[in-house]
């Protein structure tokens, strides 16, 4: 296999285990673990094994074509940066599965949480991976959605589900913001791709979009790595399973903001406008994080603020845009990521253990857990600074860039002693994670007994550690080749000089280190008895709480805002609703024609009077003015009339020579209108007041507005109609679908053709909408309760009783009355005939009317056909009918078709046709978007099934409801 395939398949191992993962049964709680760490440790070898082009600075690149025409492809490109980034998702995602077999409850639906875990670490590593810019953004929003649910896994507790919807309302707003901007910069520079973006800096800074782009795009950013002022979600996220926190909250999600500044520093680094916005919001986190973490009393809410510390010294790093602080930005980046995955996770094993977090019941654990204590100590003193460890090399950087002048600014003079102020900060609360924890009198409190963990589940915490000391020991042979590649992939192959030797002599980065350990020891020496007081909160800023500042927003954005909007502009009616929406759609279609001269008369010449079409479409008007009239309270006999005139327009489309769409017309006027004749049954009756003498004028002005915005509907819908039917194909796009359907499609129905072929694109997105659609309506009849008076039996089913009651010896199975028994029957046999049907329209479909929607809604038919007439009991305990089932398998095939163009070098979606010479029939096309008809087919049927078992599952409800108040 070649680089970009091996990257593909490093990409699509996660996703192909979280689905995987979802499938297996509840308690699998090792086959989902070991499944999870196995596809992590593949992963790593793969990204191990394309080394040498990151260490060759020759990206590995894999385009495949999805919208060329647009500049959108599904583009992965892997470069030193990105690489060191994979590792990191593959690597600390492979500790984190082993970690989390042990932590996870056996009770918890764990193989859940691991489909969640995978399917996070590949939108993570879309991220980082992704060679378009609009890719990006896709998985960035992926990385999102995953990790709300990660966050909220225990949602059975308002903490779990407060943190994720702050996280996801916080980092999806982000994420929108970071699209427009990087829509910005597609139209600066004329392509998403990232390499074209890249080598375009100098055109983006001289932009007059450029403030705006920076802007945009660190909002992105700063949402997502908890950057002043939105860094409050970070501590609510902690309500996570550790693991979760171990792994997004240090090693991934929160590093994806600052993966993404770092991989747009070439072209968006080095003017006044990014060091303004970027540092004093980076110092600002660094200093309020590392106050806010000495005051924590919940062990991991410590690890969260001082997480939050040291994103802010990263960005802080990348915002003073000299290339040596980019380096030391990147080192500290992986830094952080091994010794805060190894705390969160001694953090777990200590919350395991003991039962608690508390660090006010917390103490004196290291005689019960020596070498837990030893393992958390090391890691800790990393995350402090002290020296033969990582974070001690990467801080020394750091401090070194405050000391040197940038810009000259007040703001960049005062960096020395804020850094040194922020080192004390993160030795006192690491001394506090110490010392408050480890020693001290016994804990005598303690949910649990405290004792060693497993030792599996303590492994990941050792080799982290290990490798924090190696790195701290050995720099430059153990991460120095890996941080060199990574920095030449931002800053070009002239690399500033850098040293990762532990001795750099007496230099004033070390005297403020000096400065730091003693200082932050003398500080937490004199605030040791008001942190042992037990007071919740840092002094001064206690008050300051993001989540209320959070939720006001919230309120004054969904409620006081919105409420206003509704008042101006809606209406708790259906009517107004509807009104206001057909205008805006009439204005929608009309304006452009209108404003393009194309509502005109085309130069064909009119067809001669047909007496007979003008009588069938006279009866159809008839039937929908008869049926708007009736509507109100007499649904029946509106929906009868309603049924006649779609009649009408099927027998409109056979006459004008359109029998693909005649078929189609008259297929959905069936199920719909066996689908409203159930759901009729179950709305309250309407009765007519009539008004003492006249209606009212408000009355007479709503019913004369719907009539004129009715008659300007159809007329504008008219005069589109006339205007297109009077032009040639040579004016319009129809004669390009004419003429290439058999050519390029394989087919001679021109509609299918589009459908499947010309236009697969749309209707793979139709599709997905439909399902949404069927989900949608499952979901909100789940919750329907029908109105009192529609609870009782209908005649119908009072017969039935009379027969039941009548016949009490009757055979088993024989419960309908005799009148019905024979149209039972009828429906009975009919659903072989109708499935072979839907069938044979499947296959002809190509060539002749018919088509996978059409058989979708033909096989649809045969069970609403079984449903009325054996009910629902009977046909669920007969027939497999899995509406879900149908439309996860149709989508499947949809998109794997789509796909599968990939394989041969062709764009998402393309089709191929060829020719099959087969015995008997002869020469016969055969194409490849047949498959796709297939997967269309299956989502049509699920989704009309789902509709249909909605409906059908409120009589069971009614049956239920009967019984319990007979029991009563």
């Amino acid at each position: 296999m070649s680089n970009g395939q091996l990257l593909l398949l490093a990409l699509l191992l996660p996703f192909a285990g979280s689905a995987l993962a979802a499938f297996l049964p509840t308690h699998a709680r090792n086959a989902a673990a070991f499944m999870a760490g196995a596809i992590a440790v593949v992963g790593c070898v793969l990204i191990v094994l394309m080394y040498g082009s990151a260490e060759r600075s020759e990206p590995v690149r894999l385009v495949l074509e999805w919208l060329p025409m647009l500049g959108i492809n599904v583009s992965l490109r892997l470069d030193g940066l990105a690489w060191l980034f994979a590792l990191l998702i593959f690597g600390i995602g492979a500790l984190v599965a082993l970690y989390a077999r042990y932590y996870m409850s056996a009770e918890d639906p764990v193989p859940r949480f691991f489909s969640f875990l995978l399917a996070f670490m590949g939108a993570m590593l879309g991220v980082v991976l992704s060679g378009n810019l609009v890719q990006l953004v896709f998985f960035w929003e992926l990385t999102s959605l995953f990790s709300f649910l990660l966050i909220g896994y225990w949602h059975h507790t308002a903490a779990a589900r407060d943190g994720a919807r702050m996280a996801l309302t916080v980092t999806g707003a982000g994420g929108l913001c970071l699209l427009v901007g990087v829509l910005l910069i597609g139209r600066i520079v004329g392509s998403y791709e990232l390499d074209e973006v890249l080598n375009a800096g100098g055109l983006i800074r001289s932009s007059p979009l450029y403030v705006p782009v920076v802007v945009l795009v660190l909002l992105g950013a700063f949402t997502k790595s908890a950057q002043f002022p939105f860094h409050f979600w970070l501590p609510h996220a902690m309500a996570a399973p550790t693991p979760v926190s171990a792994y997004l909250h240090s090693a991934t999600m929160v590093k994806a903001g600052i993966f993404l500044m770092t991989r747009l520093w070439p072209v968006l680094a080095g003017t006044d406008t990014w060091f303004y916005l970027v540092v004093p919001a980076g110092l600002v986190t660094l200093l309020l994080g590392a106050y806010a973490a000495i005051f924590q009393q919940d062990l991991k809410g410590l690890l969260a603020y001082s997480t939050i510390s040291h994103l802010g010294l990263i960005t802080l790093l990348l915002g003073l845009g000299s290339p040596l602080s980019a380096v030391a930005a990147i080192f500290h980046t992986v830094n952080h990521a091994i010794f805060k995955a190894s705390l969160f996770m001694a953090a777990g094993i200590i919350d395991h253990e003991t039962g608690t977090r508390d660090l006010r019941k917390l103490s004196g654990l290291f005689r019960y857990m020596p070498i837990t204590g030893t393992l958390a100590m090391v890691a800790a003193a990393s995350m402090a600074g002290i020296p033969l460890l990582n974070g001690f090399l990467s801080k020394e950087m750091f401090f070194a860039e405050a000391v040197e002048n940038h810009t000259g600014s007040l703001l960049d003079d005062s960096l020395p002693y804020w850094a040194t102020l922020a080192g004390i900060f993160s030795v006192t609360y690491s001394l506090r994670f110490i010392i408050g924890v480890f020693f001290g009198p016994p804990a005598t409190d303690l949910p649990r007994k405290p004792h060693e963990p497993p030792h599996w589940m303590r492994f990941p915490v050792e080799l982290l550690v290990l490798i924090c000391l190696l790195i701290g020991v050995v720099p430059s042979f153990t991460v120095g080749p890996l941080l060199a590649n990574a920095a030449r992939a931002v800053i070009g192959p002239d690399l500033p000089y850098y040293s990762l030797a532990i001795w750099h002599g007496v230099t004033w980065a070390l005297v403020m280190s000096i400065i730091a350990m003693i200082g932050g020891v003398l500080l937490f020496l004199g605030l040791r008895a008001y942190l042992d007081s037990g007071v919740e909160g840092p002094p001064l800023v206690r008050e300051l709480k993001g989540q209320r500042i959070f939720e006001r927003i919230l309120v004054v954005i969904s409620w006081q805002l919105a409420r206003t909007l509704e008042r101006a502009f809606g209406s708790k009616r259906l009517q107004p609703q509807l009104r206001i929406v057909v205008v805006v759609a009439l204005a929608a279609a009309i304006s452009p024609l209108w404003l393009r001269g194309m509502v005109s008369e085309g130069t064909l010449p009119l067809t001669a009077f047909d007496p007979a079409f003008a009588l069938l479409w006279a009866i159809g008007a008839g039937c929908a003015i008869a049926a708007a009239w009736q509507a109100k309270f007499h649904r029946f006999a509106a929906l009868v009339l309603l049924g006649g005139a779609g009649l009408v327009s099927s027998i409109t489309f056979a006459w004008l020579s359109a029998p693909d769409l005649a078929l189609t017309q008259l297929l959905v006027e069936i199920v719909t209108t066996v689908l409203l004749l159930l759901g009729l049954r179950w709305l309250p009756k309407r009765i007519e007041e009539p008004y003492p003498t006249s209606p009212p004028p408000s009355v007479l002005l709503r019913r004369y507005t719907d009539l004129a915005i009715a008659v300007t509907v159809g007329i504008g819908i008219a005069v589109i109609s006339y205007a297109v039917m009077t032009r040639p194909l040579g004016e319009s796009v129809s004669r390009y679908f004419v003429e290439r359907a058999y050519i390029g499609g394989g087919g001679t129905n021109v509609v299918n053709v589009i459908l499947v072929d010309f236009r697969g694109f749309d209707t793979l997105g139709e599709v997905v909408v439909l399902c949404l659609v069927g989900l949608t309506v499952y979901a909100l009849l789940r919750r329907f309760r029908p109105a009192p008076e529609s609870v009782g039996a209908p005649e119908q089913q009072r017969l039935q009783d009379e027969f039941d009651e009548a016949a009490p010896d009757r055979s088993p199975g024989d419960t309908v009355a005799d009148y019905l028994r024979i149209p039972r029957l009828v429906m009975q046999w009919l659903f072989p005939v109708i499935a072979t049907f839907a069938v044979y329209l499947f296959m002809r479909g190509h060539d002749l009317p018919g088509g996978g929607f059409a058989a979708g809604i033909t096989l649809s038919i045969a069970f609403i056909v079984q449903y009325m007439a054996a009910g629902t009991r009977w046909v669920e305990d007969h027939l497999r009918v899995l509406p879900l089932r149908w439309m996860g398998l149709g989508l499947l095939i949809a998109s794997a078709t789509g796909a599968g163009s990939w394989w041969f070098g062709y764009p998402f979606l393309t089709t191929h046709v060829r020719y099959l010479d087969w015995p008997i029939v002869g020469k016969f096309p055969v194409a490849s978007a047949l498959m796709f008809d297939l997967g269309i087919f299956a989502v049509v049927v699920g989704a009309t099934l789902l509709m249909l078992v909605a409906l059908a599952h409120q009589s069971l409800r009614r049956t239920r409801s009967s019984r319990t108040a007979e029991g009563e």
